[in-house]
């Protein structure tokens, strides 16, 4: 039984939507499967953008710490969002063939973004996909005691944007049937931390500070933060439970933003999901979708009625026999 003193998320008893919408999608557009494939030039922007972030982190060496977070805010947390979804990228094996070939690249996308998360990334992620909404499962998630702590307020949903990196690195504690630790993130850690310190050795610590809030903003107090909300938190009425986002914002976060098509279609590389969308507009234009991250992260953050338990759960008992792996 739910205390009833305390609110709670919208339980719900349908199974995930996806793998219904991904029958449609094939069985009425067959050549969809046509956009399912690699796309090796990731590996190059990933390149560019590690290579951009150690040069500006460079640049900034013994500036005035306002400087490293204007420039943070501004140009940090757009190359290291993009840099977290070329990451996602690989989590799916989307840039080369070979699922080792992604981890290493993933691993080398990992630099700037301070925390070495990667390979612990493609783990979760792939759950997420398998299990959408299942609490031992998903750590999209936010545990009820995480919900519970923020609460309604606007100072709690600013504050938890702001302190998000943190917030998802503790509900790895909560996953318990998940094995976070073996050799890929043994080495994801390893080279993190060497690059870490030979940064810091090499450029000092305004170097490291700008790198570290370039990633804070990344994913947290900022416009593009608010693609975490935009993703699954029920921000319209209805059954609807996953929102994509058709905003300028996709041009520099590489149409991430495409949340709908790319769970009903996993295997499509970033760069052929708005042809997805126009391949089946009878499936993808009646959803509500979201036009502005910016105005997102206001209404999120300001209006009482949504909070982390905005969010559609199920309970259903699993095992973690196969679900997850037809998502990889």
């Amino acid at each position: 039984m739910k205390n009833p003193t305390f609110p709670d998320y919208r339980r719900v008893t349908w199974p995930e939507p996806h793998r219904a919408r991904t029958k449609a999608l094939l069985s009425a557009h067959p050549e969809a499967k046509e956009l399912c494939g690699h796309t090796p030039s990731s590996a190059l922007y990933i390149v560019a953008l590690v290579v951009l972030q150690v040069g500006v982190a460079w640049l900034l060496r013994g500036r005035p710490v306002w400087l490293v977070l204007l420039v943070a805010y501004t140009v940090g947390a757009v190359a290291n969002h993009a840099l977290w979804v070329l990451v996602h990228e690989c989590a799916h094996n989307l840039v080369f063939r070979s699922a080792a070939g992604n981890a290493w690249i993933s691993i080398f996308a990992n630099l700037p973004i301070v925390f070495p998360s990667a390979i612990a990334f493609r783990k979760y992620h792939l759950l997420h996909h398998a299990y959408q909404g299942e609490e031992d499962l998903d750590a999209d998630l936010a545990s009820p005691a995480e919900a519970r702590l923020v609460g309604s307020s606007a100072l709690g949903k600013a504050l938890w944007l702001l302190f998000f990196f943190a917030a998802q690195a503790l509900r790895v504690g909560r996953l318990k049937r998940v094995r976070l630790i073996d050799g890929w993130y043994v080495v994801n850690a390893v080279l993190e931390v060497a690059f870490l310190v030979a940064l810091f050795v090499l450029a000092g610590g305004s170097a490291l500070l700008y790198l570290f809030l370039s990633s804070v903003f990344s994913i947290g107090l900022h416009p593009l933060g608010a693609r975490w909300i935009q993703e699954h938190y029920l921000t319209y009425p209805g059954d609807q439970e996953t929102f994509s986002y058709y905003g300028p914002m996709n041009r520099f976060a590489f149409n991430v933003g495409f949340h709908n098509e790319h769970h009903d279609l996993m295997r499509v590389p970033w760069s052929r999901l708005p042809a997805l969308r126009r391949l089946a507009p009878e499936l993808y234009d009646p959803l509500k979708s979201h036009a502005s991250w910016t105005r997102l992260l206001l209404r999120f953050i300001f209006d009482p009625s949504l909070s982390l338990h905005s969010r559609a759960v199920r309970t259903e008992a699993v095992d973690l026999g196969g679900r997850e792996a037809a998502s990889s």
